[in-house]
């Protein structure tokens, strides 16, 4: 099954060095996991969401693999913490490696710790813009518009109010 996984980044890591770095390694260590990574976006540097105050670098990916989203979420979580990521359970914190599942190519999922597709993707531009660069033609199983058509809706340019 294809996925579209999003990357993201604001902590330099001891070895892999700074945040655009760490999403290339993250790359390398999906495939080393036997996930198949299809495409990957450009990386992107995009301001903090919450308090954190580092700058993020943000991409994205398109995975195919045999694991079910559930599977895939705790191999992703793995690598996170080999990355150094801990879960604290606080919110938008700085952190070495976020990877999170955006898109299935089945369509909506949800279990008990994980919805796909992510609830938020649609209001966030570094998560569409990367996103759109490796899976524009797929569709939000909730909307049923594109990827490309969620981003321009983000994006559009709006009247300023009168």
């Amino acid at each position: 099954m294809r996925y579209v996984i999003a990357l993201g980044s604001n902590q330099r890591h001891p070895h892999h060095g700074a945040p655009p770095r760490v999403l290339a390694a993250a790359l390398v260590a999906l495939s080393r996991a036997g996930i198949t990574v299809l495409a990957s976006s450009t990386v992107r540097t995009t301001p903090p969401l919450g308090p954190a105050l580092r700058r993020y670098a943000n991409g994205a990916a398109l995975i195919e693999t045999w694991l079910s989203p559930d599977d895939l979420l705790d191999q992703l979580h793995q690598i996170e913490a080999a990355f150094g990521r801990r879960r604290l359970g606080q919110r938008w914190r700085a952190r070495v490696l976020d990877l999170d599942i955006v898109l299935a190519q089945r369509g909506a999922w949800s279990s008990p710790g994980l919805i796909i597709p992510h609830p938020a993707f649609r209001q966030r531009r570094f998560v569409t813009a990367p996103v759109q660069e490796v899976a524009a033609g797929w569709r939000d199983p909730i909307s049923n518009f594109t990827i490309r058509q969620v981003h321009a809706r983000l994006t559009r340019p709006r009247p300023l109010p009168r």
